[in-house]
């Protein structure tokens, strides 16, 4: 990754574009009669701090740092770094539809994991390995993500279009096991407290009864 501080804390003010009222989904699936586990897999730039939000968001089981949407099996970081693979570095959320839907981590991938009007790029980090991406694990979860984004592109949540791709979940690779819970174990490393811990402030701030405190 490029870990450029030029400008840096631009990005930590993530999401000063939107208005402070996020609106819910319009469209959403239903919250479970019963427990279970469902998969959604989401890319905004670095994992690191993707992973942190959703790791202290109600209903998650796990989140884990990985890369999707590209072609090379079994890829290394060096590689997805290179911008070669055509993979972009992504977090698989394992959560329990009985204790959030779908849409409400949609809601929290938009509104405080991660710009979603950045193309190909978050803050410091440039390349389609960066990029902001869905990737769908069936029918519903296209459905339900299409709308959201053309529902909050209509509201005009933000000044600019969200280009956040939505495509198909064809693989998705464990990262390295020193970038799972990176931004918790190096909370003192200036590029975590600038760009990722704020985004767990965020997540605290504005959604408190989605906030689990530490796991």
């Amino acid at each position: 990754m490029n870990r450029l501080l030029v400008g840096i804390a631009l990005f930590a003010a993530l999401g000063c574009s939107a208005q402070n009222k996020f609106p819910d989904p319009a469209a959403d699936e239903p919250v479970a009669a019963a427990k279970g586990r469902q998969t959604a897999v989401f890319a905004g730039g670095c994992f690191w701090g993707i992973q942190t939000v959703f790791k202290h968001t109600k209903g998650v089981v796990s989140s884990t740092s990985g890369y999707s949407g590209g072609t090379k099996k079994n890829p290394s970081y060096e590689e997805v770094s290179s911008g070669s693979t055509g993979h972009a570095e992504s977090v698989k959320v394992v959560y329990d539809p009985s204790q959030i839907t779908y849409g409400q981590l949609l809601k929290v991938f938009f509104s405080v994991a991660h710009d979603p009007t950045e193309l190909n790029y978050q803050g410091p980090d440039h390349g389609t390995q960066y990029r902001s991406a869905i990737f769908f694990v069936d029918a519903e979860q296209q459905k339900v993500a299409k709308a959201y984004i053309d529902q909050l592109n209509a509201a005009k949540v933000y000044k600019h279009p969200i280009v956040t791709q939505v495509s198909p979940m064809a693989a998705f690779y464990d990262a390295e096991g020193y970038h799972q819970d990176y931004a918790e174990l190096h909370p003192d490393q200036p590029y975590i407290y600038i760009n990722d811990l704020p985004k767990l402030d965020a997540l605290k701030k504005k959604y408190p009864e989605l906030y689990t405190g530490k796991k």
